[in-house]
């Protein structure tokens, strides 16, 4: 591979002799207590509902897919979803690691707006930029996250680069009420805590949550406050029909790193409001039907004043305020049909999108650039789809075909096929293979609205691209699940700034669609079973990047994954976690990213009794006070403790 590099190499070189040395390590393990997948999925676990946006077990899913549990978050005693993330090989989050630090996704080279974070099924990505922010989403109320790497467009719509959805926990079903109370505080006044109840009143089943967190920050300058709320419901009105419904509210705010080099200090406050209704009906014996409504609100303001070293103003001075205001309105209606090999599932989509942009300028950028004091658009976008897709299981085959049409008022109609198959070689080994085609549509700020010099433009195109994976999970060698995928994604209408070529007068920049780029790669994945209440993790992940009119220019980002985990199934567990990165980037910008970032955490379970429990736990972050950050003003926190508790009834 071009320009793989001697580091690279050798990290490769350990994963592989890692995985050789428990697989003899687990030879010498007696055969009857050999488990296929199941060793590491609970059985609820085993059923996944991403791929075909209904219930299917994970042997019979083509595509590459990873599924993190409310129980491995509460392990790692991650506080953002980005965190948990992280720790996904494949998935490369940019973020400072700063306690509540804002983050940006990407999946197997895509960008951060080809990524689709969904909650409750509802579209977390901004209309604005395309990009999500995941700060605002407590990881309290998750009940897993379904990671699909690679375009899941033929039953998601704009989703390029994969789709990560959020599962939120579910309605109680006991009339004695259960949850959990759990506070945590670190250094830097660092302090998060969360309570959840859940149960069932009458023939309602009720859950609801309530969380607080803040930090005065880990770097300099740096703060993050967020509180939130959050409700669901479940209501049986017939043994065959069932209403639920959920409500939540987050409104984080942070202050950023101040950028010295650009004589600016930057916060940000957002509020975040959604609310959910939906209908479950059996009408037949093979036949069901959903049908949802949603409403999302987000309002995002970000500051920008001069630090007052003579470059942009005196200190305090605005320099640049935006201000995006958002409301989608849509709902969703599903048809499940199963019957003997078959389960066919039909679907329609339809959104309903406003964004309100304000940009507020000041006195610098109006003497110097001619930027209007304050500048104000509206836009929308009205979105409708249609999809199906049909899991065929024949003996040892599963068959997955699939379909989507999308029509939207900005870029018109886009038509996404699929394909998955998977194989069971045996009892203990499942090979996949997927193609697929998948879209994203441009952020409206790029068509509609416009931004600080730049203008928008109303005919850009969705880019696209066709996928290939295939990929192998075994647990064949005793005692070690290993998983292995290779990919290949050809992305076509790239989205490319230009600037100035926007034309007179003001000659801002714009977006076009131009030319090629290929993203091909592969991930590893190892996990043991417990030996002597010891199990060994590791993953690597590695992404060639090459754009069709750079003949000399790639960038091949890769990361290393390694753990240990201890638990003795009845008071105390460890995790010893690292995670390395290099991403690649512009020597300009990058700062420093060759380090293992590692990390420790210790649960103890102090009382038990009943159904009553409290444990206390105890991380250290970056224990080695690594450097891993590609942005010289935003680097990350070094070492840093916090300890808490957690009583659960």
């Amino acid at each position: 591979m071009h320009g793989y590099t001697l580091k690279t190499g050798i990290f490769l070189f350990c994963f592989i002799l890692t995985i050789a040395c428990l697989r003899q390590i687990s030879a010498a393990q007696s055969e009857e207590e050999m488990l296929i997948l199941r060793m590491y999925y609970k059985e609820k676990d085993l059923v996944v509902v991403s791929p075909t946006r209904h219930p299917k077990p994970i042997s019979q899913v083509a595509e590459n897919i990873t599924v993190i549990t409310a129980r491995e978050i509460e392990d790692m005693n991650a506080h953002t979803v980005a965190e948990v993330l992280n720790r996904v090989p494949g998935i490369f989050i940019s973020f400072n690691q700063d306690f509540g630090a804002s983050s940006s996704i990407y999946i197997q080279g895509s960008e951060p707006m080809h990524v689709l974070i969904l909650i409750d099924g509802i579209a977390w990505n901004f209309m604005s930029s395309g990009f999500a922010e995941t700060n605002s989403i407590p990881v309290g109320i998750i009940e897993r996250i379904e990671v699909i790497k690679g375009p899941a467009s033929s039953a998601w719509g704009s989703s390029l680069g994969g789709v990560i959805n959020i599962i939120t926990k579910r309605a109680g079903n006991t009339e004695r009420p259960a949850g959990s109370i759990r506070a945590s505080y670190g250094e830097r006044n660092t302090q998060d805590y969360r309570s959840e109840f859940l149960g069932r009143f009458g023939h309602v089943g009720y859950y609801f949550f309530a969380g607080h967190k803040e930090s005065d920050g880990l770097g300099y300058s740096r703060s993050f406050n967020n509180d939130s709320l959050y409700a669901k419901f479940d209501i049986p009105i017939t043994r065959d029909v069932n209403v639920g419904m959920s409500i939540g509210y987050s409104e984080p705010d942070i202050n950023f790193n101040d950028s010295p080099m650009m004589d600016i200090a930057s916060t940000g406050d957002s509020r975040t409001f959604f609310t959910t209704a939906s209908l479950d009906a059996s009408l037949a014996r093979e036949l069901d039907l959903t049908i949802s409504f949603h409403n999302f609100k987000q309002k995002s303001v970000l500051m920008n004043n001069a630090l007052g070293l003579g470059f942009v103003g005196a200190a305090g001075e605005i320099f640049l305020d935006t201000i995006y205001e958002e409301n989608v309105t849509g709902g969703t209606g599903r048809l499940v049909w199963t019957s003997g090999k078959h389960t066919v599932v039909l679907g329609v989509d339809l959104d309903y999108g406003d964004l309100d942009q304000t940009i507020i300028a000041g006195s610098y950028l109006q003497s110097s650039h001619d930027v209007p004091p304050i500048t104000k658009t509206h836009s929308h976008i009205n979105k409708r789809a249609i999809f199906a897709n049909d899991t065929i299981v024949i003996d040892r085959w599963s068959i997955t075909p699939g379909i989507r049409y999308d029509y939207n008022n900005i870029t018109g109609s886009f038509i996404s096929p699929s394909l998955g198959l998977t194989y069971k070689l045996d009892e203990d080994s499942i090979l996949r293979a997927s193609v697929a085609r998948g879209f994203t549509i441009p952020p409206l700020s790029w068509t509609s609205g416009g931004g600080l010099f730049l203008d928008p433009v109303p005919s850009l195109e969705p880019e696209e691209v066709w996928s290939y994976q295939v990929g192998v999970e075994s647990s064949a060698a005793k005692y070690i699940r290993i998983k292995a995928t290779l990919f290949r994604h050809d992305l076509d209408n790239s989205l490319v700034r230009e600037a100035y070529a926007g034309g007179p007068p003001a000659y801002n920049d714009i977006f076009i669609n131009k030319g090629e780029v290929r993203h091909h790669g592969f991930e590893l994945e190892a996990e043991t079973l417990s030996i002597c209440n010891f199990s060994l993790l590791g993953g690597f992940s590695y992404v060639h990047k090459k754009p069709s009119n750079e003949s000399e220019s790639t960038k091949e980002p890769h990361s290393c994954n390694i753990g240990i985990k201890y638990d003795d199934n009845e008071s105390f567990r460890a995790l010893f976690f690292g995670h390395y990165v290099l991403w690649d980037e512009p020597v300009p910008i990058k700062a420093d990213e060759n380090d293992f970032i590692c990390g420790l955490n210790f649960n103890k379970k102090i009382y038990s009794r009943e159904k009553t429990a409290a444990e206390i736990f105890l991380t250290a972050h970056n224990i080695f006070n690594g450097a891993q950050y590609n942005l010289n003003d935003a680097r990350c926190p070094k070492r840093w403790v916090e300890t808490g508790i957690r009583v659960k009834f």
